[in-house]
Parts: C-alpha cells; structure tokens; sequence
C-alpha cells in the first residue's frame, strides 16, 4: 500500500499536472517542429539538389515482386535513409529550441535570484534570506566590537 500513498503524494503535489502539460506542449510544438522540418527547410534544401526528395530516399535492398496481373506477391524491401535525415533535422531543430528557451529561463532565473540587481524584484525566500544574512552580519558586527 506504500505505493498506492506515494502515488497520491505524487498527483497531488502537482508533479503529474506539470508532467501532463509538457507532454501537451511537447506533443504540439513536435507538429510545428515537423511541419517547419517538411514545408520550410527541405524544399529549399530539394531545390538545391535539383529536386530530390529526401522524404523519398531510401536503398532498395529487395524490389517488389508483381504478379502478371499486378498483384503485388513480395513488397519491397528498402532503408529509408531520406526519412531518417528528416527525423535528425527534427531532433537538432528541436535540441537547439529547448537549449535556446533553458538558456533564457536560466537568465531570468538568475537574475531573479540576484539579492543585489534592483531591477527585479526578487523571490520572497530570496529577500528573507537576505535580510537574514544582514541582521547576523550586524549581530558579528556588534560582538565583535565589544
């Protein structure tokens, strides 16, 4: 039964929630990621190799066999490399996006957490804790000048 409690200090913390929201937004971002990989980059890059179709590219390691009457008997056997290089640009679009919005989070961050940049105001814990660390600061101060 101490999974079934854990589980519950899980969901209700919030854990899952935000769980469930990236999974939301990574699901709809990896439409925009593939529709900008399919519509934007790779017909500029077919383009420029003189209309080859990367989707398409692929070693046929077995062609398909064809009955007379064009059934088809064995289906070709291929590597579908074209795909592969779509998935890849994919992945680095999506890797470089995710670098991109951490970095800027982490600065946002950072200088939220800054006690001495005015500009922002900082976190209650962040602005107790620097109070904190003044009044010992002072406390030091007065002992030691006694």
């Amino acid at each position: 039964m101490k999974i079934l409690k854990d589980f519950k200090e899980f969901a209700v913390k919030g854990n899952m929630i935000d769980m469930a929201i990236g999974i939301i937004i990574g699901a709809s971002f990896n439409k925009v990621i593939d529709v900008l990989v399919k519509q934007v980059f790779l017909p500029p890059l077919s383009l420029l190799t003189d209309g080859v179709n990367f989707e398409d590219r692929r070693i046929i390691l077995r062609d398909a066999i064809a009955s007379a009457n064009g059934d088809i008997l064995k289906e070709e056997v291929a590597i579908g490399y074209g795909a592969l290089g779509e998935v890849v640009l994919d992945f680095l679009i999506i890797g470089f996006t995710v670098f991109i919005v951490v970095k800027f989070m982490n600065r946002l961050k950072n200088r939220a957490n800054d006690a001495k940049d005015k500009a922002v105001s900082p976190p209650k814990d962040i602005e107790l804790l620097t109070k904190l660390n003044d009044l010992m600061e002072e406390q030091n101060r007065l002992l030691k000048a006694k």
